[in-house]
């Protein structure tokens, strides 16, 4: 089992940044991957950024050049570096564990960027 725990979320005006926070109850070393995901109001839910065991990282096309993330296994954590948010980044975003027997969520955070 891996609890997660998301923070970071916030209200912020387009152009402004966020630094989410996604802190895992146990040693991420050995996870497949981390990931972010975001689900706005009357849409799906979708990939926005992953990071494998080996440090591979895909973005979805919209985020490319603006968000980054990372992962630190030494504090057992994972961020997502959003820079330049416009709009259409509203969602509530939600960390993600894949191991290989079971993906873990956490309980999502609130990201509301107002024009």
């Amino acid at each position: 089992q891996v609890q997660l725990v998301e923070s970071g979320g916030g209200l912020v005006q387009a152009g402004e940044s966020l630094r989410l926070s996604c802190a895992a109850s146990r040693s991420i070393v050995y996870t497949n991957a981390m990931a972010w995901y975001r689900q706005a109001p009357g849409k799906e839910r979708e990939l926005v950024a992953v990071i494998s065991s080996g440090g591979r990282i895909n973005y979805l096309d919209s985020v490319k050049g603006r968000f980054t993330i990372s992962r630190d296994n030494a504090k057992n954590t994972v961020y997502l570096q959003m820079n330049s948010l416009k709009p259409e980044d509203t969602a509530v975003y939600y960390c993600k564990a894949v191991t290989t027997t079971n993906n873990y969520w956490g309980q999502g955070t609130q990201v509301t960027v107002s024009s």
